[in-house]
């Protein structure tokens, strides 16, 4: 347990960056969860929007540094190829 102020303050400010990060990549993989059920479905239209908020929300998470850029860019890239063959 730490003594100086300023180190308490620092692991409060971190479990509460913790559960605010777990609940973006948590909504994230839902989205794209979501999206793979509707692929599987074959339902195009919803696919689509489905594919927007997916990757509005992979982008969020990549920017705030809660993953990779590299990996949003590898899941977006997947995603969309999904959709395309969908869509054909």
């Amino acid at each position: 347990m730490p003594n100086i102020k300023s180190a308490k303050k620092r692991v409060l400010t971190n479990a509460k960056q913790k559960v605010l990060n777990n609940d973006k990549r948590a909504s994230m993989r839902t989205a794209v969860k979501t999206l793979e059920k509707t692929i599987q479905l074959g339902e195009v239209e919803q696919a689509n929007n489905q594919l927007k908020t997916a990757i509005k929300k992979i982008d969020k998470a990549a920017t705030k540094g809660i993953v990779h850029k590299n990996f949003a860019s590898r899941q977006k890239a997947r995603l969309t190829s999904k959709v395309n063959t969908l869509k054909k």
